[in-house]
């Protein structure tokens, strides 16, 4: 009976994969028993970082709201698993094989702030920008919430003009 109960709390318990989409299914207790600071250095080290943009689900909860502030223009976007990990996509095709180093993270109850670098090649179209291959480097931090092991909501800041002066410089042949 004790080897039934145990396979019966480890198949509801483990991280399966989903059947359509290839993305990991997280269970409840994935995160269990991780403080919120683990949690989100986990969250940017697989899957923002872009080694493991499939591990979304375990980290995020079904619907995240993220604020994108900018100075001119705060707008709020829905994220979910699937998007955010399309988003991470993304930016591996712009940057190809991007680094990214967290170089600040500071937990306060259910908050995250976590600072990071990301330094890439310009391999898309960026802002107006054709690709050069040159080397780019994105500063960003953000602010995260969790409820239950789970991001729900962050705020997150880009230095956008660094990267339009670096875009702007490389336009022009300089370095």
């Amino acid at each position: 009976m004790k080897k039934i109960l145990t396979i019966i709390f480890l198949m509801n318990n483990l991280a399966a994969p989903a059947q359509d989409t290839g993305y990991l299914k997280a269970s409840p207790a994935y995160n269990r028993g991780k403080s919120n600071k683990e949690i989100v250095k986990a969250f940017l080290e697989e899957v923002r970082s872009g080694r493991q943009p499939e591990n979304t689900s375990l980290y995020m909860a079904e619907r995240v709201l993220a604020h994108q502030l900018n100075a001119e223009n705060e707008t709020v976007v829905e994220r979910t698993p699937q998007n955010y990990a399309d988003h991470v996509r993304e930016f591996l095709a712009m940057y190809g094989d991007f680094h990214f180093e967290i170089s600040e993270l500071l937990a306060d109850g259910d908050k995250v702030y976590a600072r990071w670098r990301q330094t890439g090649k310009h391999l898309a179209s960026l802002h107006d920008h054709e690709p050069t291959g040159k080397p780019l480097v994105e500063i960003a931090s953000a602010t995260y919430r969790l409820e239950g092991g789970k991001i729900v909501e962050y705020w997150i800041q880009v230095d956008r003009y660094g990267m339009e002066e670096q875009l702007k410089r490389h336009a022009a042949g300089k370095r």
